[in-house]
């Protein structure tokens, strides 16, 4: 038997894509306690809308997410194609996941500044990760 071991870079990218499909059971959870189980399920556009403004928040952290996962997860597995690795490359994706789970948290509970700037964190992450691509870093 072989035993794989994720590299860290992989590990932070395996937290951070199960972080990001968990992101909508809370807001989908509200939606059926606000409408009830059928209404909720029974939506044919699938547009149901919410009566909090932290679920309405939450919804769009997680679209913003999913937005950003679009560019995290091929800079990492590209990292991994060419057998790329640092102390460098490791912070970046530990940065980017936390960043982004407070720009999820911070945006939910509506806090501005703080999610401006969890966001920018996230960037320079993924501008780091690029970098190290090119072998500029």
């Amino acid at each position: 038997m072989q035993i794989h071991t994720l590299s860290p870079e992989l590990y932070w990218l395996t937290l951070t894509v199960l972080m990001t499909g968990l992101m909508w059971v809370p807001y989908i959870l509200n939606r059926l306690m606000e409408q009830g189980l059928l209404p909720a399920l029974l939506d044919p556009q699938g547009e149901t809308s919410t009566r909090v403004s932290w679920a309405d928040r939450m919804m769009r952290a997680h679209q913003n997410a999913v937005e950003n996962l679009a560019i995290f997860a091929p800079l990492v597995l590209a990292l991994q194609l060419a057998g790329i690795t640092s102390p460098v490359t490791v912070t970046a994706c530990l940065v980017y996941f936390f960043a982004r789970l407070t720009h999820y948290v911070v945006f939910t509970l509506g806090v501005p500044v703080v999610r401006i700037l969890a966001f920018a964190t996230g960037v320079v992450a993924q501008v780091t990760l690029a970098l190290a691509l090119l072998g500029l870093v």
